[in-house]
């Protein structure tokens, strides 16, 4: 088991990132708690709580290292048991290949994940869940080209999916490429502006260009939605540092 980094991905840890994200509607107005449609009320006892939860997407992140408790694993181990279930029945079902391959990214089994969802990509080509939760695995691993295509394929399949855009936006910021991450964030933000993965996201490329006072704006409007969410505080603590540092 390895130790899960929010792959850089450091907006997933107050909002989950659902396997298989809907289309979201345009709300400024409010907070929309999003759902995992996919789920159901068997399969949500087998998963863990939602802090423990990654995409990255992005959402997507969890903003500290950690060790899986003995219970956790045991919880993934048994999501994967029901989902290679599930893929024994029905294998020509991407949605199966794609929830196992996500239990697999869990458990900090990358290779398994990439293979599960490959092949999802395989069964149907135009599957967004695929391409989009291959996407943060390979964010995870680094490989930023491989995770490009896929937040490339995943914008062309679900322009109007903010995740899609999120995904784009934190590969670009990973590649250094800040104009272009700050164009796919924008159009992250006006599908949901309220949003604080997002927000947050926008913030750190504010921060890896060393404008520290855009920033700060960003991480501290992000806690106005949500005073808990800790990637936005965490981002505002390394503001702090880096300002005193610089002193």
């Amino acid at each position: 088991m390895k130790k899960l980094v929010e792959f850089e991905v450091d907006i997933m840890e107050a909002k989950e990132l659902p396997i298989n994200p809907e289309l979201e509607v345009n709300e400024r107005t409010k907070l929309k708690k999003e759902k995992n449609k996919y789920f159901t009320k068997l399969q949500a006892l087998l998963i863990l709580v939602a802090t423990l939860i990654i995409s990255l997407g992005g959402g997507y992140y969890i903003s500290e290292q950690f060790l899986w408790s003995k219970t956790d694993q045991a919880r993934i181990d048994q999501q994967i048991d029901y989902y290679q279930g599930l893929v024994d029945s029905e294998p020509n079902n991407p949605e199966h290949r794609v929830n196992l391959g996500y239990s697999y990214f869990l458990k900090g089994e990358n290779d398994d994940a990439i293979r599960q969802m490959k092949m999802a990509t395989d069964l149907d080509s135009k599957y967004f869940g695929a391409y989009f939760n291959l996407g943060l695995v390979y964010l995870d691993e680094k490989r930023y080209n491989d995770a490009l295509k896929q937040a490339q394929k995943s914008v062309e399949l679900g322009p109007r999916n903010f995740k899609a855009h999120l995904l784009l936006g934190m590969v670009y910021r990973d590649l250094k490429m800040y104009k272009d991450a700050n164009e796919s964030l924008k159009e992250a933000l006006k599908i949901m502006p309220t949003n604080t993965d997002v927000i947050t996201e926008i913030g750190r490329v504010a921060e890896d260009q060393g404008e520290y006072k855009e920033a700060e704006k960003f991480f501290k409007e992000a806690l106005t939605y949500d005073p808990l969410y800790k990637p936005a505080t965490k981002g505002l603590e390394r503001i702090a540092a880096k300002v005193k540092d610089n002193k």
